[in-house]
């Protein structure tokens, strides 16, 4: 949906299995209007669309199934806006974890299937209407050796500028305003916005003043309101330091993460998040910062148990998208009163980022009893409670 200052919110279908298109397709039908009719009936309703690598490869050999998609779109009032370009293949029912880096920026496989993206959004999109596309934080800290780091760090470079071209050659076709947002996320090879500025100095070394202008306009960030909570950044401190740095930001992805005091307990029922499926990276604070990190709720689980409850910090916060509509549980709280901020600040300075989406996607993971809602009454809550927020800065 459209808001003020020309702002386009969605939620990311990624919650709803779908790794060909033809579940993908269903997926919009079953569930994406159901939601449409109930919190956008009226007017233009935007979706957040998830594309895994096999689904897009089907859109792009099947024509057809895309102009079957585009007339759906225009029958029941919707249009695409923006793509999650984060998950490559599967996403649900099995394990997930660190290959949903898979293939990371250092290969040719993720930059295929980033423009291919690209040019499907450009083809489905409405016209002149400004397109996003998100993408991992170019790899993931383990992926990145000690002997091949320069090299790796050049491929990751090399293949972003080739896929900022590309996104140039649309723009200068089209006209539209096309961006990719690169994803800060716990261990990513970026995760803090001091990781990224660095990234993106890296990406610009050497470049000319014209390809420097077109890098800034093409590739920005996807500001995940989870993850910086997670890394115990404020939003006025993390976007001031992106916007410092002349780093566009792409689109803003409204979630929140588990926090806790790390008492014995909450520990013990913190196992009940711990699933198969996702990474839930932990990052023990302590006087407001990041003091450790750990891998996944297990290391840290494991790491809890020998340690004295002085050793354990102030407060854990993992990396879990929990719904951004209600407090989790008793025995925690949450990082919701991060999107808030972040849109205070878009609030009294609107224009810098237009592209909210929506993105609890574990909800097919969460404990059951946060889980017994239906999903699509799950998501008209979090509608609610977002549009409730950006109605308060003025900006709904």
């Amino acid at each position: 949906m459209r808001l003020k200052n020309d702002i386009h919110l969605a939620y990311c279908t990624n919650i709803h299995r779908g790794e060909t298109w033809t579940e993908t397709f269903h997926g919009l039908q079953e569930y994406t209007n159901q939601v449409r009719q109930r919190v956008c009936p009226e007017a233009p309703y935007g979706i957040g669309l998830r594309l895994s690598a096999n689904a897009s490869q089907e859109l792009t050999d099947h024509p057809e199934r895309l102009d079957e998609f585009k007339r759906w779109m225009d029958e029941h009032q919707s249009y695409v806006f923006t793509i999650n370009g984060f998950p490559y293949g599967t996403f649900h029912g099995s394990r997930v974890k660190e290959q949903v880096y898979v293939p990371d920026w250092t290969s040719g496989e993720r930059l295929a299937y980033t423009t291919q993206l690209f040019d499907l959004i450009d083809k489905m999109a409405p016209a002149g209407e400004e397109v996003s596309v998100s993408t991992l934080p170019g790899s993931f800290k383990e992926f990145i050796s000690q002997e091949t780091e320069k090299e790796q760090i050049e491929a990751m470079v090399k293949n972003l500028r080739a896929c900022s071209d590309h996104i140039e050659r649309l723009r200068d076709a089209g006209g539209r305003d096309i961006h990719l947002g690169l994803e800060p996320e716990p261990l990513g090879f970026f995760e803090t916005s001091s990781e990224t500025v660095s990234f993106f100095e890296r990406l610009h070394e050497g470049a000319g003043r014209a390809e420097s202008e077109r890098l800034q306009r093409n590739l920005g960030v996807n500001y995940d309101t989870c993850h910086l909570a997670v890394e115990f950044e404020e939003p006025a401190d993390a976007i001031g330091r992106l916007r410092a740095a002349n780093i566009r930001i792409s689109k803003i992805h409204l979630s929140s993460a588990l926090r806790l005091k790390p008492e014995a307990e909450s520990i013990e029922r913190l196992k009940s998040f711990h699933d198969e499926v996702y990474l839930h990276q932990v990052i023990v604070g302590g006087e407001g910062k990041a003091v450790r990190r750990f891998r996944d709720l297990p290391e840290a689980l494991e790491w809890s148990a020998g340690a004295s409850p002085q050793s354990r910090g102030d407060e854990w916060r993992v990396h879990f998208h929990v719904p951004i509509h209600a407090q989790p549980e008793a025995l925690f709280d949450d990082t919701r009163d991060h999107i808030p901020g972040v849109l205070a600040i878009l609030g009294e300075d609107p224009g810098w980022c237009s592209h909210f989406e929506m993105e609890t996607y574990t909800w097919e993971v969460l404990p059951e009893e946060i889980r017994s809602r239906d999903v699509v009454d799950q998501l008209v809550s979090e509608y609610d409670w977002c549009l409730n927020c950006f109605e308060k800065k003025g900006l709904a």
